[in-house]
């Protein structure tokens, strides 16, 4: 290997590892509010890449049937909420009106704007922030339907919840998208050299939109009144409930932001491989990986985890490329090895 070669693949795990720290963060982020293991994560990349490859090429875009589905779905469980409480005496009925404006008349509304235009010349950030209209709400109404329900349950039943809706939503990924795999326009045709290394207007776009939401969430997470509920939340759940945080909008604004970052994580890597229904799972358990190097509580080591694992990926597959995903995913054995014999916890923990 020389220094080209060295240069070119570091480029190339630092870019993959931009990716994988927005997926970090996001199941950390999932974890320390609900303490669910979110497995559905490596979804949203695929349904925000199929989405945008819809709009390019001027197709309809069907997640907005999915969404649509989980609005009515959401909106039943709702309102069996809502009259389980009536029979106690403290029927919700103006919650309920606005559960309906937000679970219903939403997606209708969205249904509408989306049959209304022609999406494949707008540019590429009006389509993934339509993207995002999608992914957003969905990913709240499965924290509603699956999740909130149980929300006090043991972590290991959450995630077994966890992988059954993984698999609905693969089997739904599969049904509305099909088994092809789609590639987006590209962020930037620009190229140009630094030395004997080749950089791209993609890795570039790529590092610069990952550092700024990295950005973002840090100044969410200290400066705004929201952020600060969602920590609070992460450190004591009871807590947060004793001092009138609403522990389940937390919940749902978190697995919101999952999706959000797991869509445009999507949106990053779309142009440079193809994606199909399923291509998030691998990529969401990558991020997983970089996760569990941060405890699942620490957002600089799961960033910094995300770069281990996406420079380990990049030199694996150029010395063993036929045993890259074998050695990235056995880094979380020394970790976790590591983390067993540093920590006392309760079982629970």
């Amino acid at each position: 290997m020389d220094l080209g070669i060295f240069a070119l693949l570091s480029q190339d795990g630092v870019t993959n590892g931009a990716i994988y720290a927005l997926l970090a963060m996001s199941l950390v982020l999932v974890f320390s509010v609900t303490r669910i293991i979110f497995l559905p994560q490596g979804e949203f990349i695929g349904y925000g890449a199929l989405t945008i490859a819809a709009l390019q090429a001027n197709q309809f875009p069907k997640l907005v049937w999915l969404l649509l589905g989980m609005g009515v779905l959401t909106f039943a469980v709702e309102a069996f909420s809502a009259l389980r409480q009536r029979g106690a005496g403290t029927g919700p009925w103006p919650a309920l009106v606005r559960s309906a404006l937000v679970w219903v008349v939403y997606p209708l509304a969205l249904l509408a704007l989306v049959r209304s235009f022609s999406w494949g010349g707008a540019p590429m950030a009006v389509q993934i922030l339509l993207a995002l209209a999608m992914t957003v709400p969905l990913g709240a109404m499965i924290y509603r339907v699956a999740f909130q329900p149980i929300a006090e349950a043991p972590v290991l039943v959450l995630l077994i919840v966890a992988v059954g809706v993984h698999f609905g939503l693969l089997g739904m990924g599969l049904f509305l998208f099909g088994p092809e795999g789609f590639v987006t326009r590209p962020f930037s045709e620009w190229s140009g050299s630094l030395g004997s290394m080749l950089i791209s207007g993609q890795s570039v776009a790529v590092l610069a939109v990952s550092a700024g939401l990295i950005g973002l969430l840090s100044v969410f997470f200290h400066r705004t009144l929201t952020g600060k509920a969602l920590r609070a939340t992460a450190v004591n759940r009871r807590g947060a409930q004793l001092v009138g945080i609403a522990t389940a909008q937390a919940g749902r604004l978190a697995i919101g932001l999952a999706a959000a970052l797991g869509t445009l994580a999507g949106a990053l890597i779309a142009p440079l491989n193809a994606v199909a229904y399923d291509t998030g799972f691998v990529l969401a358990l990558k991020g997983f990986v970089a996760a569990v190097v941060g405890g699942l509580a620490s957002y600089p080591l799961a960033a910094l985890g995300a770069v281990l694992v996406g420079l380990l990926e990049s030199y694996s597959s150029f010395w063993a490329s036929a045993y890259k995903e074998v050695i990235v995913f056995t880094l979380i054995i020394p970790v976790l090895a590591w983390r067993s014999l540093t920590t006392t916890h309760g079982d629970e923990e």
